[in-house]
């Protein structure tokens, strides 16, 4: 795996992590507002994946999350050589996912505290990564027709 790959899952990880501790103290007196009616942070515990579905499955969510950094892990390991963007995008994946699995491991649930009028769902920087990876490597996937995976 090429150095790049982990430099990239390690910011997220820790980019994740400091935030979430860092609003938890911010936001123990209430939400703050960013944007008047548009944007605000707001502490929220999720106890189910995307968007709140399918609650209180902790220990399955921990075993799947695990198993599917392991195989994103394996991926990057077999195509950093035929497509950095494709690394990339995975890296994102993975840092994103072992950001939350961090969460479900030492609390059971996800902070998320991002909070848009427009995006019902509350969010954190680790699902932002996720999605982020997911739809440029779909993007690349689509439109790239030279990469070979």
């Amino acid at each position: 795996m090429k150095l790049y790959s982990i430099f990239i899952a390690a910011v997220v990880i820790v980019l994740d992590q400091i935030t979430k501790n860092a609003l938890v103290k911010a936001l123990a007196n209430g939400p703050i507002t960013v944007i008047k009616r548009f944007f605000q942070l707001i502490y929220v515990e999720n106890y189910g994946i995307a968007f709140g579905m399918f609650k209180n499955n902790t220990l399955f969510f921990i075993i799947t999350q695990s198993v599917i950094s392991v195989f994103v892990a394996f991926a990057i390991y077999k195509l950093h050589n035929k497509s950095i963007p494709v690394t990339i995008c995975l890296s994102l994946i993975l840092g994103g996912a072992i950001g939350n699995l961090i969460d479900r491991i030492r609390l059971g649930y996800v902070i998320d505290f991002f909070s848009f009028s427009i995006f019902p769902p509350v969010f954190n920087v680790a699902d932002s990564a996720i999605v982020t990876g997911a739809i440029l490597l779909s993007l690349i996937l689509v439109f790239n027709k030279d990469i070979k995976i």
